[in-house]
């Protein structure tokens, strides 16, 4: 008598579509690419692989992937805001002010906060109160806050930050793990239940694909972008904490350029730049991926100007593929 057979496990033809999307998910791409890049990194430079080399190439990406996180709601539900850098500036020149009349550093805190707070609201009033496009109004907003900061500052710098102040960006929890770090993985958490577990991301969502279907369902389509205005300028007054903390001093070229590279992580991290799509996971690789690139193009000693044309070809290649891909697709069903 021989043995019957085990009979074989059936696998859920949901269970298997579900699987198949994962695997084809720009996220599982994007992260396939982030591992790439660590390989030819670790053979590219001898110095990649110390604990210490790493723990500082996070500061290549968190400041910017605070303000990312942020950014991707708000591009998420069909609007930009490309004041961010100007924003950190005017903020950090608040900042530096502040010291000069002995401003501690619970006082620091609160002031770049509450700047980045108005910077947001005023953006947010031109936008959903007057109804101007929201690119209009925020490359303004890029001119006009960063000459606040010339004006104030000229070509001077302010210094003499609290030793306390340091902590924010030059601080360390345990051993290479810094406090940026810590901050970047607390907001990635918050950003990613808000956006994938909340009414509230599913109002954002559904004002990205509709604002008008959104409208009449219900939604309060411009208190959500206000919302989400504010939720960005407080961001950018954050990054302006840290980054102030980092470098120990306030200039008006702070940031200068940051607001390219935030868009970038955001488009490279899966968010349709046209709204209505992306997630805060795909977000969170490309911060990595762009860290590690441009820690990567460092160690070998390319110049700053030849980072910048990478990230502007990433940025154009990026919002380009996706067109490609579908003309072509077009092109082969035909």
């Amino acid at each position: 008598m021989t043995d019957a057979p085990a009979p074989s496990r059936h696998i859920p033809d949901r269970l298997n579509s579900r699987l198949a999307r994962l695997l084809r998910s720009w996220e599982v791409l994007l992260l396939a690419v982030a591992v790439a890049i660590f390989v030819v990194n670790c053979f590219a430079s001898p110095y990649f692989l110390n604990a210490w080399n790493l723990s500082d190439a996070t500061f290549n990406f968190t400041e910017k992937a605070m303000i990312a996180f942020a950014m991707a709601l708000l591009i998420i539900a069909g609007e930009i805001d490309l004041s961010v850098a100007s924003i950190i500036a005017l903020a950090s020149t608040a900042m530096g002010l502040a010291v000069q009349y002995g401003a501690g550093t619970a006082e620091l805190v609160g002031i770049s906060l509450a700047v980045g707070l108005m910077c947001g609201a005023f953006n947010a009033v031109f936008v959903t109160v007057l109804g101007l496009p929201s690119i209009v109004v925020t490359i303004g907003t890029m001119s006009l806050f960063r000459g606040i900061s010339y004006i104030i500052l000229g070509d001077d710098a302010f210094r003499g930050y609290p030793a306390s102040f340091a902590w924010f960006g030059q601080g360390y929890i345990v051993w290479v793990i810094t406090v940026e770090m810590l901050f970047f993985v607390v907001f990635a958490v918050i950003y990613g239940v808000v956006l994938h577990r909340t009414n509230f991301g599913r109002a954002v969502y559904a004002i990205g694909n509709n604002p008008t279907s959104a409208l009449f369902s219900g939604i309060r389509v411009q208190r959500v972008k206000f919302i989400l205005f504010l939720l960005t300028g407080v961001m950018s007054g954050f990054a302006a904490l840290c980054l102030t903390s980092r470098l120990g001093s306030t200039r008006p070229s702070i940031a200068s350029g940051m607001e390219l590279e935030v868009v970038t992580m955001v488009v490279l991290g899966g968010v349709n730049i046209l709204g209505g799509s992306g997630s805060i996971p795909g977000v969170v690789i490309a911060a990595f991926v762009m860290g590690l690139v441009t820690f990567g193009l460092g160690l070998l000693n390319v110049p700053g100007i030849v980072m910048s044309v990478f990230i502007g070809l990433l940025l154009i290649g990026v919002i380009a593929l996706p067109r490609l891909w579908a003309m072509l697709a077009k092109g082969s069903a035909i």
